[in-house]
């Protein structure tokens, strides 16, 4: 039996028909020259022949009364592959549209907890001589991180080659080498320990090192339409921008790459809140994820390794050039804070930050009534460094991440990097966030702005 983390078990507990705690990914490929009709299929078909399963994508969980109401892992030994792996055609003209109208449906269904937590879709029939890959895994067993590196590692950058394996069928799947490491025990007297090491001592001292890290107000963020309650649909878009624009603004302006994509964010929740007439006059703040593994994929807390800071967009400022800046200052406050602390206690503070949201979102009745700790999830997630990547002689065109949306946190905006490109993918609730695609337009329109700085 392997335990739960802490962390991950939050993702399962705070599960609800409405609020779907899985994260995806939507994989754009272009067929090889000469693939014929059957291509697609044909993958399909090896991908269900393979003669084993990694050990992750065959552990189902399990919360039996003799375990005393803690999560674990148990092996499942007759996975079905055929339920987990799925074969879909778009219906015609096979556009971008048509496949994001898929995706927001795939992506807006629970994981069946009586199974291995992941599903994997091969969608054939997008225009272009191109087919997609869509997967869902629960956050509960893999973070973004950890399943973008998982991804890649399918992936090749010989365009020739051919037999390259599905990810659930990789030898080695990295995100749970610490978790079985560890006990329960082990796991909390090390958090317990790093908690008695915080600046100065004790629980004072942990929360005025949360309060340092983020900027004046946080967690007191605006009321929007973001911060409403849910309903179990998604909509999902994407689009991609190359880095080379981001990185000219980056230059010129001192800020960091990250700076510039949350500036871009800022920018266009601003243009799109006016468009609802419902800009808030005070700032909306964005939680946005800080990873704490290693370059070997290693962390603290089991599946999910992650320290959080919050960012202040700025989206009362007018002027780009200003709302930059301020968002260059509060990104600098909380990283200088997070790089004082040890990962575990770093895990601590992700956790408070991600918990914060938590009343809300499992509170009947409470989303939209109370201040929101933050009004948004931002997520960057680094894509591989090589760039063209190919599967069985296809080639990787962009990486499209899908992620969760809480009750009272209706919005998700993730972002990967990849063959110089930055792939955004905005995933929202289909009733309280209206005309989503809106966002992608006002996105372009921000970057535009700062480009003139």
């Amino acid at each position: 039996m392997t335990a739960v983390g802490p962390l991950d078990a939050m993702f399962l507990l705070g599960e609800t028909r409405e609020q779907a705690m899985h994260v995806g990914g939507l994989m754009l490929f272009e067929l090889p020259e000469g693939a014929g009709r059957e291509f697609v299929s044909r993958l399909y078909q090896e991908m269900l022949a393979v003669d084993s399963v990694s050990p992750m994508f065959a552990r189902r969980v399990r919360n039996r009364p003799v375990d005393l109401g803690y999560w674990s892992w148990e092996q499942d030994d007759e996975i079905d592959l055929e339920y987990h792996l799925r074969l879909s055609a778009l219906a015609r003209p096979g556009r971008y549209r048509e496949l994001f109208e898929l995706t927001s449906r795939l992506h807006g269904t629970l994981l069946d907890r009586r199974r291995p937590l992941w599903e994997m879709h091969l969608i054939e029939g997008v225009e272009g001589h191109r087919f997609a890959l869509y997967t869902k895994v629960h956050h509960a067993l893999l973070d973004g991180v950890s399943a973008l590196r998982l991804m890649q590692q399918m992936l090749t950058t010989d365009p020739a080659r051919t037999g390259m394996p599905a990810p659930f069928a990789l030898p080695d799947s990295p995100p749970s080498s610490v978790q079985r490491d560890q006990s329960r025990l082990g796991l909390f007297g090390r958090a317990v320990a790093d908690l008695a090491e915080l600046p100065a001592v004790g629980l004072r001292s942990a929360v005025r090192a949360l309060r340092a890290e983020h900027p004046p107000g946080a967690f007191q963020a605006p009321r929007t339409i973001f911060n409403q309650p849910i309903t179990g649909s998604r909509r999902f878009a994407a689009q991609s921008w190359p880095m080379e624009r981001l990185e000219k603004v980056r230059a010129l302006t001192g800020a960091t790459l990250n700076d510039v994509m949350l500036a871009m964010c800022g920018g266009a929740l601003r243009r799109y809140l006016q468009e609802q007439n419902a800009l808030p006059d005070k700032g909306l703040t964005a939680l946005v994820p800080v990873s704490l593994r290693g370059a070997e994929g290693n962390g603290p807390g089991g599946a999910n390794s992650l320290a959080t800071l919050i960012a202040d967009l700025a989206t009362d400022e007018r002027d780009p050039g200003r709302r930059l800046r301020r968002i260059m200052d509060s990104t600098s406050r909380g990283k200088r804070t997070l790089s004082e602390l040890s990962p575990v206690q770093n895990l601590m503070i992700g956790a408070l930050g991600i918990g914060s949201a938590g009343p809300a979102a499992v509170l009947p009745g409470l989303a939209g009534r109370t201040t929101p700790p933050f009004n948004l999830v931002i997520s960057n997630i680094p894509g591989p460094a090589e760039s063209p990547l190919y599967w069985n002689q296809s080639r990787l065109l962009g990486m499209y991440p899908a992620s969760i949306v809480l009750n009272g946190q209706a919005l998700n905006i993730s972002v990967t990097s990849y063959d110089q490109q930055l792939h955004f993918g905005l995933t929202g609730c289909r009733r309280t966030v209206p005309h989503l695609q809106r966002l992608l337009v006002h996105l372009e329109h921000a970057l535009q702005e700062l480009e003139k700085l």
